[in-house]
């Protein structure tokens, strides 16, 4: 399971205060937290208006780089010319977050997805069409086209992080079966993509989240996902992917389990 820390984001009230400040601290400790919780990529979204989210996501790089020099970022940013401006500043290769269907994202996104053989995060929606996906039909038709266009780019499939879109089961009381149901068509359909997403959404609305995110991430390891945007600092979540893991087959001996355990789960 692949662990893209998600703290680093200017979306966050106290993230975009200390961005806004230059408070330097608090996007070191946020670096320090998720590296030492055991993440793989640190998102790196600064989160601000299109006036300055380039000045604010390169303080952001050279901080998380600084720091935390042997983890690859994924750099978030809907806008092309601020990822091609910030990618000459990446040490190792980064993920980039994210594509879609919209053909003029495609067009924007691929080529830097390409020049520097990033890994990127594919949304199962298309932006130029309004609102989300009513139904799994349309997710697929969305990862067909960005499926069709990445590999027309020579983009290998295990660079694709799909994203089936997770929605809060508060709202749609089948949005948990139906994203399991399109999370195992994407398996079956692509089979060297990752899958990806926020799963903490899942439980928006809801009392005691924390038991609806953990029980949704072992749904959705055994369906298929691989990878997750989430905390890597918290414990109850690294407690239950490491167990599903281990119960999947994918731990040898559980060793991974029995290390993790040994170091209280949420330790390098």
């Amino acid at each position: 399971m692949l662990l893209i820390g998600e703290k680093i984001n200017g979306t966050r009230k106290a993230v975009q205060k200390a961005i806004l400040s230059r408070n330097t601290e608090a996007i070191i400790a946020l670096v320090k937290e998720q590296t030492e919780a055991g993440a793989d990529y640190l998102d790196v979204n600064a989160g601000t208006g299109p006036d300055r989210e380039l000045e604010d996501i390169l303080w952001l790089l050279d901080i998380v780089q600084s720091y935390a020099p042997d983890i690859p970022v994924c750099i978030d940013s809907s806008s092309a010319a601020t990822l091609k401006a910030a990618l000459p500043h990446v040490g190792k290769t980064p993920m980039i977050n994210s594509i879609n269907a919209d053909s003029a994202r495609l067009e924007a996104f691929i080529p830097l997805v390409k020049e520097y053989a990033a890994s990127v995060i594919a949304l199962a929606l298309d932006e130029s069409k309004s609102g989300m996906p009513k139904n799994n039909e349309e997710r697929m038709e969305n990862i067909d086209r960005i499926l069709e266009a990445t590999r027309k780019a020579e983009i290998p499939d295990s660079d694709v992080y799909i994203d089936p879109l997770i929605m809060a089961v508060s709202t749609d009381n089948n949005a948990g079966s139906t994203v399991l149901a399109c999370i195992r068509e994407i398996r079956q359909k692509y089979p060297e993509t990752h899958i990806t997403g926020g799963l903490s959404n899942i439980s928006f609305g809801l009392p005691e989240r924390a038991i609806v995110n953990r029980t949704f991430l072992t749904l959705a390891m055994a369906a298929g996902m691989d990878s997750a945007v989430c905390n890597p600092a918290n414990r109850s979540f690294i407690e239950a992917m490491k167990a599903t893991d281990m119960i999947l087959g994918n731990d040898r001996f559980c060793r991974k389990y029995t290390t993790a355990a040994k170091k209280g789960f949420c330790k390098k």
